[in-house]
């Protein structure tokens, strides 16, 4: 009878002891560099391709609803609502048409103008007249003909968008 529980409690104590180690040798393989759980070629290969055809759909899909918005197709609509960067000596003069918007960047530079109001300065809500410098990436905006910024630096490099000529 002393021998049945010996062997009983063996028994028992050897099935745990199995049951333990094929647990624990399961846990330690998952998710291991020899067996991860989301392989690097599966996101490189497939889900990455996945979510870039999607943002390229719907940067296809917002480009064309902002281009009917501006009410243009193809080129002309979007040439309108890109800037170019303009680069000016000192006391070259950048004369924009109305509506033309120009952005300074880099250099000092005036405002051009005959009389009052010069140009709009979109970012700050005010206008600025002939003579007034130019605030760094405040937005400005040409109202009226004949208005224009003048560069007053070696170097003076603008944010332009709309019709111009340098003078």
């Amino acid at each position: 009878m002393k021998q049945n529980r010996w062997l009983l409690r063996a028994s028992t104590l050897l099935a745990i002891a199995l049951v333990l180690n094929v647990t624990v040798t399961a846990a330690a393989e998952v998710g291991s560099s020899g067996d991860p759980l989301v392989t690097l070629s599966y996101l490189n290969e497939t889900y990455l391709d996945t979510i870039l055809s999607k943002v390229d759909s719907k940067i296809a899909t917002r480009n064309a609803e902002l281009i009917a918005q501006l009410g243009g197709s193809g080129a002309g609509g979007a040439a309108a609502s890109t800037f170019t960067v303009v680069t000016l000596s000192k006391g070259q003069v950048l004369y924009g048409d109305i509506g033309c918007e120009v952005m300074l960047r880099v250099g000092t530079a005036a405002c051009v103008s005959a009389s009052s109001p010069g140009l709009i300065d979109e970012t700050g809500g005010s206008a600025i007249d002939n003579g007034a410098s130019l605030v760094k990436n405040h937005l400005y905006m040409m109202t009226i003909e004949d208005r224009g910024v003048k560069a007053t630096a070696a170097t003076v490099k603008l944010l332009v968008r709309g019709s111009y000529q340098i003078k």
